[in-house]
């Protein structure tokens, strides 16, 4: 059987989080250290432990079939790549950033200005869409340091929580855009590969449900129980079962965690008591 190889970053919080979910959909992976690919168990699997920055050619050329690849990646380096699914993890933004000491009105004050870069086509993208000139300067890691050298009047490199910028007397100023981890598909895709893909594809979507839902059982009186559902719609309808007291009823539903605390408090409002919260491994539906 044709094994679908995927692509995932060698090391780093990428190659952290991109092992996890292949761990939460099945794919359990014995990787001895130092190897550059390793087989799944018991799923037509290859796993290649690339660098992050070639990964996109290798999409390009075949080698791999699928990657587990930051977005902003593949916006500078992957055209003609398609993203399949969104990941919800590794979340970064591309920004760029001057000194702190730099009085920054906009961005025409970057026209003529040296930029220190691992970005050259989004950053020079960016600056074109806006009608600025500037000098890009092309440095792969380390580009914080630019400024503080003399190399580089501003920086343009990725951002997560901000301290690296911090760290060397820099503050944002523009932000080019966001990303996360996406699953990316080579374009040269083998059609006999497409139902592993389509398996993965699945099973991806069934954690990241669950990981984005809370499962919710609360207690209420019977008199309040259509006022309190109709703030729980659940996946089709919540689940209403009598208790053993009489006129009261427990109710089983599923809510959005980004809207967890405004449906908490509108149950609280509603009558509902004794509200258990728990999380959701995965949700097939």
């Amino acid at each position: 059987m044709s094994k679908l190889r995927i692509a995932v970053q060698k090391s780093g919080r990428l190659n952290e989080d991109s092992m996890q979910i292949l761990k939460d959909i099945g794919i359990n992976i014995d990787n001895g250290k130092d190897q550059l690919k390793a087989s799944a168990k018991g799923f037509p699997v290859e796993v290649f432990y690339l660098r992050n920055g070639d990964i996109p050619q290798y999409l390009k050329d075949g080698v791999v079939d699928a990657a587990i690849i930051g977005e902003n990646v593949l916006i500078e380096k992957g055209e003609g790549i398609n993203v399949v699914e969104k990941l919800g993890f590794s979340s970064c933004r591309v920004c760029i950033a001057v000194p702190k000491s730099v009085k920054y009105n906009g961005i025409k004050d970057l026209e003529g200005k040296r930029i220190a870069t691992s970005y050259p086509h989004t950053v020079q993208t960016y600056l074109d869409k806006n009608g600025v000139n500037a000098n890009l300067h092309i440095i792969n890691g380390s580009v914080e340091i630019a400024p503080n050298i003399g190399l580089a009047d501003a920086i343009c490199d990725i951002v997560s929580s901000g301290s690296t910028l911090f760290k060397n007397n820099l503050k944002e100023v523009e932000t080019i855009l966001k990303s996360e981890a996406v699953l990316a598909v080579s374009p040269v895709l083998n059609e006999d590969k497409l139902d592993i893909l389509n398996k993965i594809q699945f099973r991806i979507k069934s954690v990241l449900k669950g990981r984005n839902s809370k499962y919710v059982l609360l207690n209420a009186p019977n008199d309040k129980v259509q006022d309190i559902i109709s703030v729980l719609p659940g996946m089709k309808s919540p689940t209403v079962l009598p208790l053993a007291e009489e006129g009261w009823s427990s109710v089983h539903s599923v809510i959005n965690k980004n809207e967890f605390w405004e449906v908490i408090d509108d149950l609280k409002a509603k009558g509902a008591q004794g509200i258990l919260v728990c999380p959701i491994e995965k949700m097939v539906l």
